[in-house]
C-alpha cells in the first residue's frame, strides 16, 4: 500500500470583506470551509466543481502560497502550518504548482531559460552552464526543443507556454504537483497533448498530483480518485470508477449528466439545476446544496450533513444516506 504523502485536515481559507472609510471587516468569503482529504505517493486526486467553489483557493492554501485561516496540512506527517521560512523553502523542492493561465505565470521580460533557471538558482545551482544544461533537458522532457531557451513568452503558443510551466514545476524534482486547471485555457486538441504529457511524467517520475478542473471528462482521464467540491466543501469523494458508475450526491449526478458521450447513439438524461449558486459570504443554513437540490428534504434546510464513508473509500455528505 502506498504511503500518504499529503494529508489535509479541516482546512479553512476565509477572505475578509471590508467596508467603510477605515476598511472595517464586516464579513468573510468562506472560500474553503472545513476540507479534509489525503493524497498517497504517485496518486492523482482530481478536484472538480463549478467556478467559484473554492478549488483554486484550496490548492494555494495547502501549499501556503496563501496563508490558511485554520486547519492542518501534513506533508509526510509533518504539519507545514508550523514551518518557518527556511522549512517552506525546502517544501518548494517537494511540492510545486502549475497555474491555470500560462501567460500570466511567465514574466514577459524573461527568456524561457531565465524563467526555468530562476528556480534552479534559488535552490542552489549557481553554475550557469549546469543550469542551461538542466533547462534544455527539461524542455526536451516536456516535448520542446533546446532552442526554445532564448525565446520570450509572447513568441510561444498557449500549449508551448503550458509546457514551459510544467518544465518549471519539474525543475526542482518535486514529488507533489498541484495542477490548477492546467488545460482549461487551451484548445481541445492541445488539451489532449498536455494531459498525455502530465500522465507520462507521472509514470516516469512517480509524481503525485492534485489535479483541479471544472470538467469531469478531463478529471476522469487523469485521476485515481475524485473529490467533488461545492461552495467551499467536499460533498463526495470516491475512486474514479465508483464516482462515474455509482454517484451518490445529487450534485455529482448533475455534473455527470453534463459530460458529453462520444457515441451519438447513446443518450444521457440531463439534470438541469434550478436557481443561482449561493454566496460564499452567506452560505445557506443546513446543506449548502439544498437551494438547488431536486431531492431536498426538510432536514436538509436545518442540519449540515457530515462527510461520511459508506465503504470502499466512497464518502458522501448528504442526508439521503443517514
Amino acid at each position: 500500500m502506498s504511503k500518504i504523502l499529503l494529508e489535509v485536515d479541516n482546512l479553512r481559507k476565509y477572505y475578509p470583506v471590508t467596508a467603510g472609510l477605515f476598511s472595517k471587516r464586516v464579513a468573510d468569503i468562506r472560500a474553503v470551509d472545513g476540507v479534509s482529504f489525503y493524497i498517497t505517493e504517485g496518486e492523482t486526486l482530481g478536484l472538480v466543481g463549478e467556478s467559484g467553489c473554492g478549488k483554486s483557493s484550496l490548492g494555494r492554501a495547502l501549499l501556503r502560497l496563501e496563508e490558511p485561516t485554520a486547519g492542518r496540512v501534513l506533508y509526510r506527517g509533518s504539519n507545514i502550518m508550523m514551518w518557518n521560512r527556511r522549512q517552506l523553502k525546502e517544501l518548494r523542492r517537494e511540492a510545486q504548482m502549475i497555474f491555470q493561465d500560462p501567460q500570466s505565470s511567465l514574466d514577459p521580460r524573461m527568456t524561457i531559460e531565465d524563467s526555468i533557471g530562476e528556480a534552479l538558482l534559488i535552490h542552489g545551482i549557481d553554475n550557469e552552464k549546469e543550469r542551461l544544461e538542466k533547462v534544455e533537458e527539461l524542455l526536451i522532457r516536456v516535448g520542446l526543443e533546446p532552442e526554445h531557451t532564448m525565446r520570450y513568452p509572447h513568441e510561444l503558443s498557449g500549449g508551448q507556454k503550458q509546457r514551459i510551466g510544467i518544465a518549471r514545476a519539474l525543475a526542482v524534482n518535486p514529488k507533489l504537483i498541484v495542477a490548477d486547471e492546467p488545460v482549461s485555457a487551451l484548445d481541445v486538441s492541445v488539451q489532449a497533448q498536455i494531459l498525455n504529457l502530465i500522465m507520462d511524467l507521472q509514470q516516469e517520475l512517480s509524481l503525485a498530483y492534485l489535479f483541479i478542473a471544472h470538467d469531469l471528462s478531463v478529471i476522469g482521464q487523469v485521476s485515481d480518485r475524485i473529490a467533488v467540491m461545492y461552495l467551499g466543501q467536499i460533498v463526495e469523494l470516491a475512486n474514479r470508477t465508483d464516482l462515474f458508475t455509482h454517484p451518490l450526491h445529487p450534485y455529482t449526478e448533475a455534473l455527470l449528466s453534463a459530460v458529453h458521450i462520444p457515441d451519438p447513439h447513446q443518450k444521457r438524461k440531463r439534470i438541469l439545476l434550478q436557481g443561482e449558486v449561493p454566496s460564499l459570504v452567506e452560505p445557506p443554513l443546513g446543506c449548502r446544496f439544498h437551494t438547488r437540490c431536486p431531492r431536498v428534504m426538510n432536514i436538509c434546510r436545518q442540519e449540515e450533513p457530515e462527510l461520511q464513508q459508506l465503504g470502499d473509500g466512497h464518502s458522501v455528505s448528504c442526508h439521503l444516506y443517514n
